[in-house]
């Protein structure tokens, strides 16, 4: 038996514009705000409360473009708020592995050792978080919540003079599956290799990430221990460049246009707007977006104010999330879907 939709009530088409639209000004947007309240056109007739059925019949998700580290999306009959509580999830609480310990043996670079810690701390690691336990203050390092990298650089002069290792790159990290080779100095002691632990063997996401550089005689060794973490603790762990969103934009027509006025209009913003059989015809916003911003100087303008509007759609949300490399995007998405499934059934068992 097919679910059929809950038509939603409508409002005069004044009102339905500011309900569902952001109008963008040449100075100032209006009607930003988001209509939440259940009785706000009450009066009218229109009931506004949120209802289960009718979301779920609108809401809809189609994906744009997709790869290991990046994705893009169109979130259809969204609030504000899930849009919102999804980017915040991806920026500081989906977790990741990164380097958080780093031991120094040597270092005899003109890069301080606090410098060159934070440095290690931004690499990008790939490695799978969910194959890592949580490690608390008062934990052991070990092989259940632990990876160990060792990195060993030394810079010399070749018999042609040129150097040889003058340059230390993310690549010269190399994982250590049997744990520590400091045992006694760093605390951290395996039970058993960690190898076969992980789908495939931790690195760096990227190779070329350039850490210190070096001179004849110079040389780096030290130990540095990744641990599982999220970006609220520290930016290091945030698994995404960066993760936002946009509204869905659209222009329309408010009355026909024709003539001069619509060869000027194709004229100033050519592509968007175009003349056939003598009548502007508005393309898809969203193939211009480029040129948006021309539409809205054009609104300064009476005329053109009183023929074209600008606006954005309230519950369409176009969102993109980069990976840093460390999680693929999809799998991302997915991750923060399931957090905030929990924490969505945490508050539920409070209620």
């Amino acid at each position: 038996m097919t679910k059929k939709k809950k038509e939603k009530q409508k409002l005069p088409e004044p009102l339905e514009t500011q309900r569902n639209y952001v109008l963008c000004g040449p100075i100032v947007n209006t009607h930003t705000s988001t209509a939440t309240s259940a009785s706000m056109y009450m009066p009218l007739g229109v009931d506004n409360a949120w209802d289960f059925d009718d979301w779920t019949g609108h809401f809809d998700i189609q994906v744009q473009e997709l790869s290991p580290e990046r994705l893009v999306f169109d979130m259809i009959g969204a609030d504000p708020a899930l849009a919102n509580a999804l980017r915040r999830i991806l920026i500081s609480e989906v977790p990741t592995v990164a380097i958080e310990h780093v031991f120094i043996v040597n270092n005899t670079s003109i890069i301080q050792d606090e410098v060159l810690s934070h440095r290690l701390g931004l690499v990008p690691l790939a490695v799978d978080p969910n194959a890592l336990a949580w490690r608390s203050g008062e934990d052991a390092a070990g092989e259940s919540n632990s990876v160990v990298f060792k990195l060993a650089v030394r810079c010399s002069r070749a018999a042609d003079g040129s150097m040889v290792n003058d340059k230390v790159y993310s690549r010269d990290l190399v994982w250590l599956p049997s744990g520590s080779e400091l045992p006694d100095e760093t605390g951290c002691r395996f039970g058993r290799s960690q190898e076969g632990m992980f789908a495939a063997p931790p690195r760096d996401v990227e190779q070329n990430i350039l850490l210190a550089k070096l001179r004849p005689g110079q040389c780096i060794e030290l130990e540095a221990h990744a641990v599982k973490g999220v970006g609220r603790e520290h930016a290091k762990w945030s698994p995404v460049a960066t993760a936002w969103y946009r509204l869905h934009p659209e222009v329309v027509l408010l009355q026909p246009v024709a003539g001069a006025d619509a060869q000027e209009l194709a004229a100033a913003v050519p592509g968007l707007f175009t003349v056939q059989d003598g009548q502007l015809v508005v393309g898809e916003a969203r193939q211009h977006e480029d040129k948006l911003e021309r539409v809205r100087r054009l609104l300064e303008q009476d005329k053109w104010a009183e023929a074209i509007q600008l606006r954005k759609r309230k519950d369409h949300f176009i969102f993109t999330i980069e990976s840093t490399g460390c999680v693929p995007a999809e799998d991302l998405f997915r991750m923060a879907l399931e957090i905030l499934a929990a924490k969505c059934d945490k508050l539920a068992a409070r209620l």
